[in-house]
């Protein structure tokens, strides 16, 4: 009989990237280990296992639902994603003790490293500065419960060891992964969304208005800066944001950037990223993300010339310059230059293409994921129940 595994995590199906993504992916193959149960913030998207919204990011509401539902599914195992679902189960398993059930934390990202690397670059400093200090103590509660953690980046267990001063002992490092539909190849019959902006090349940007990440905000920033240094360049060179609108944006904007705003299919979102001809990671030193960024994923599996600055490769060491991308520094002007010999030197430039291709289908898929985080899952369950079992003996012995 399978085990059962109850997932919870901020899965919000009315922003379907970012914080969705690892969960809504990693369950949909976790099924085929577990018996499955989703909570999260809207599990309306989520066809593939029961699953329970619960509409509101209070901490109390967190506990209280992850309660009720541990005695309703009886779960051996807790995986709890991101920051308050794990203080939220912690919280819960601790108010009452649940026999053979075993709790592991998934860090999406290293949030204080995030926060403070932030501080000089925000306007508001007093509330970057309060989510600092909220978000060390909340995720060192997380380290020090001494609960197995899974980590989204390499980066993260380096920082936990830096911040927080401790070697965590059981602290492992996997990724995200990709979707089956943009490894495929575009349907011939798929209608070009850039048209009317050829004969130009298409560099996309990935940027959606997400929860508390204002590193998408200065991606957009870099984005316009970029794009005005080459605005003599337009037959060559055209910017498509995608995930924001332009009437967000103030001041002038250059006539060689579009914005797209939210595509809410799939289908459109797979569109855009596959007809494009440059996927672009303009991040700054201060833009930082602690987990590795979904959008370089994307454009890696939908083959993709890919330019980044240092920053945007966080999380993805594996994928180097000049043998899968493009990695310039970080000024306005040695980022435009990278651009434009992009565009101007797709061909010259297609084994990265097909380097990069190549390394996620062999180790990037969602289910290779998923069997890994399985193993760890499944071996935490087995170190608890043995430990259930010898405090039992110890209790009858006494």
């Amino acid at each position: 009989m399978a085990k059962r595994l109850l997932i919870i995590s901020t899965l919000d199906s009315k922003q379907p990237f970012g914080a969705f993504t690892r969960p809504f992916y990693l369950g949909q193959y976790l099924v085929d280990y577990f018996e499955v149960l989703q909570v999260g913030l809207d599990c309306s998207s989520v066809d593939y296992a029961p699953s329970v919204s619960i509409g509101t990011r209070s901490l109390g509401a967190y506990i209280k639902s992850l309660q009720k539902h541990i005695e309703e599914f009886r779960p051996d195992i807790v995986y709890a994603q991101e920051t308050l679902p794990g203080l939220a189960a912690s919280i819960a398993m601790k108010l009452k003790k649940y026999e053979n059930c075993s709790l592991v934390l998934d860090f999406h990202t290293f949030s204080p490293y995030e926060y403070w690397t932030r501080l000089s670059s925000v306007s508001n400093k007093l509330n970057e500065l309060t989510q600092f200090v909220k978000t060390y103590i909340a995720q060192g509660s997380l380290v020090f419960s001494g609960n197995p953690i899974i980590a989204a980046g390499e980066s993260t267990p380096k920082l936990i060891s830096q911040w927080y001063g401790i070697n965590h002992h059981n602290i492992h490092s996997i990724g995200n992964g990709v979707t089956e539909d943009l490894l495929s190849p575009l349907s011939l019959t798929e209608k070009d969304p850039y048209e009317s902006l050829r004969p130009a090349k298409i560099v996309v940007v990935v940027a959606p208005k997400t929860y508390q990440f204002p590193s998408n905000d200065m991606s957009v920033s870099m984005t316009i800066n970029v794009a005005k240094h080459l605005e003599d360049n337009q037959q060559k060179v055209h910017f498509v944001v995608i995930g924001r609108d332009g009437s967000d944006i103030q001041g002038l904007l250059p006539s060689n950037i579009s914005f797209v705003g939210f595509l809410p299919s799939r289908k459109d979102f797979v569109a855009h990223i596959k007809s494009a001809d440059i996927g672009l990671l303009p991040f700054s030193k201060q833009a930082v993300a602690g987990g590795a960024r979904n959008k370089a994923l994307d454009y890696f599996a939908s083959k993709k010339l890919v330019v980044s600055t240092p920053e945007g490769l966080r999380g993805l060491e594996e994928f180097k310059d000049l043998e899968h991308l493009l990695i310039s520094g970080y000024s306005n002007e040695e980022v435009a230059n990278y651009v434009l010999d992009a565009a101007s030197n797709l061909e010259k430039y297609q084994p990265l293409t097909d380097a990069a291709y190549n390394l996620i289908t062999e180790k990037y898929s969602w289910s290779a994921r998923a069997k890994a985080v399985a193993e760890i899952l499944m071996n935490a369950s087995q170190q608890n129940y043995k430990s259930v079992n010898l405090e039992t003996l110890n209790t009858s012995a006494g």
